[in-house]
């Protein structure tokens, strides 16, 4: 009998779960159990042996489920939902031209509410846990953890730490991420961390002082590497050295660090950060929405470099992304090599939870089925068509799974979402407030965008089209009455 329903999801108190398999580490286990006492896993194990360990327990029983981790995204910036769809079909650096833009024109509501709309989306596609990068917008952090809190999903919350290029006094620049650090200690879903934006974005001192200071709080630097060629063109001009290059020349690689992008990497700077443990985010739909290189990731993960798989805030479905992960490397490299497995399944599901929090700095708490972790976890319906004949349970989540099979998610011991709705706060109300607010903020936003919208390139293409055929047209009939008035003077002078 399926017991799988809200009301008994949302009891308080300790919960023993059966569902149809659970997906541990060393892989899909049928007829497993978990018991989730507060916001963490107590136990884990055979279902018999948990019955009869906790016989005071109501058991749960899911047929047609898998209980597996949630998603960890490893790289994301909150505050830019209202621009999503300006990023399509554009050239690289659309930061200067459109997220500088548009996250400055956003008020401390408008910032909110894209914040939480952002997590709403990664909810419903299974992220339990996202990757703030910081915002730019003229608002408290703050702002960002209230609407992750309030949404109900984890967040490691970046603050940016630039120093270069504005009249920010770097000492005051370090004395504010003090404070970030040391502001949300007690908080159960925000884990503050720093960001550089880019290594230039930095002097030397301040990328060596906040790689101090998340060490200390044993958390992560976030920065944006090797990700354009026309920023390692301006490091080679301003170092002589590559970005990731002159970070590992200053000292400042090393575990705190975790890397976003990594799209154009040569064999040495794969070496450097093997060598030096520093983490990377995997995002694999960004270098296909903006036109990047796409980052090694098999061979990142054959050299042992850490590294989760992150959206870059461009479609929160979780299971979609690892599909993306598999299939650019397939692209990339795979069929170049005749690579026909790219990874397999199991490591890009592994890279999308526990590889990530590994990654962004919450390897302890997040990312596994285990007793003592948090109890951050996915209630998957494996009993769908895509799903149900099952003969590889990892790779069929890959290439087949999608956010609508995601029945439950829990974070932090509680039920977040149900069958794709917030089950304590009105997710429609929210996207409905957004409307209006996006619209207003993208108007005075002075984004600029290299393309038109689809459908102005759709009928530009058109009417060109059009004019090249009546062109065409014109001088066929011009062509064909000259050929036939030539005719007609030959045989007159016969």
């Amino acid at each position: 009998m399926n017991q799988l329903t809200k009301e008994r999801l949302r009891t308080r108190g300790p919960l023993l779960l059966i569902p149809d398999a659970v997906l541990l580490p060393e892989g899909v286990m049928e007829s497993y159990a978990v018991v989730v006492s507060g916001d963490s896993f107590e136990a884990v194990g055979p279902a018999e042996q948990l019955e009869r360990r906790y016989p005071h327990l109501r058991a749960l029983r899911m047929p047609g489920h898998l209980l597996m981790p949630g998603f960890v995204d490893s790289h994301h910036h909150l505050t830019q939902s209202f621009g999503a769809g300006l990023a399509f079909g554009e050239p690289s650096e659309i930061f200067r031209r459109v997220w500088v833009p548009l996250e400055g024109a956003l008020d401390e509501e408008s910032a909110y509410v894209a914040a939480k709309l952002a997590a709403l989306e990664s909810l419903r596609g299974g992220f339990t846990t996202v990757t703030d990068a910081g915002t730019r917008a003229d608002v408290d952090t703050d702002v960002v953890a209230r609407a992750a809190r309030d949404a109900g999903v984890r967040c490691v919350l970046g603050l940016i730490c630039d120093d270069t290029g504005t009249d920010t006094d770097s000492a005051a620049v370090l004395e504010r991420a003090e404070k970030h650090l040391a502001a949300y200690g007690d908080d159960p879903l925000i884990h503050p961390s720093l960001a550089i934006s880019i290594p230039e974005a930095a002097t030397d001192a301040t990328l060596h002082a906040t790689g101090l200071l998340a060490t200390e709080a044993r958390t992560v630097v976030q920065m944006h590497v090797n990700e354009h060629l026309a920023a390692i063109e301006r490091s080679l001009l301003r170092h002589g050295l590559r970005p990731l290059e002159h970070l590992a020349g200053i000292k400042a690689l090393g575990p705190h660090i975790l890397a976003a992008h990594t799209t154009l990497l040569t064999p040495r700077e794969v070496s450097l950060l093997a060598d030096t443990g520093t983490a990377v985010s995997y995002n694999p739909v960004a270098s296909a929405w903006k036109g990047n290189a796409v980052a090694p990731a098999t061979t990142l993960a054959e050299r042992g470099v850490r590294f989760g798989i992150g959206t870059d805030g461009t479609r929160g479905d979780g299971f979609r992304l690892t599909e993306a992960a598999e299939f650019a490397q397939r692209l990339a490299y795979g069929l170049a090599t005749g690579d026909s497995s790219c990874g397999a399944g199991w490591t890009w599901l592994e890279h999308a939870t526990a590889g990530g929090a590994d990654a962004v700095g919450l390897g302890g708490r997040t990312g596994t089925i285990a007793p003592g972790m948090a109890a951050d976890f996915l209630l998957v319906d494996i009993a769908t068509p895509e799903l149900a004949l099952s003969w590889d349970l990892p790779w069929e989540l890959v290439r087949r799974g999608n956010r609508d099979q995601i029945s439950a998610v829990f974070v932090a011991g509680r039920l977040r979402l149900w069958r794709g709705l917030p089950t304590d706060w009105d997710g429609p109300a929210l996207v409905r407030r957004a409307i209006g607010l996006a619209r207003a903020a993208v108007a005075r936003a002075p984004v600029v965008r290299a393309h038109p919208t689809s459908m102005t390139a759709r009928n530009t293409t058109v009417r060109n089209t059009t004019a090249r055929g009546t062109t065409a047209r014109s001088t066929t009939v011009r062509n064909t009455t000259v050929r036939n008035t030539t005719a007609q003077n030959r045989s007159t002078a016969q």
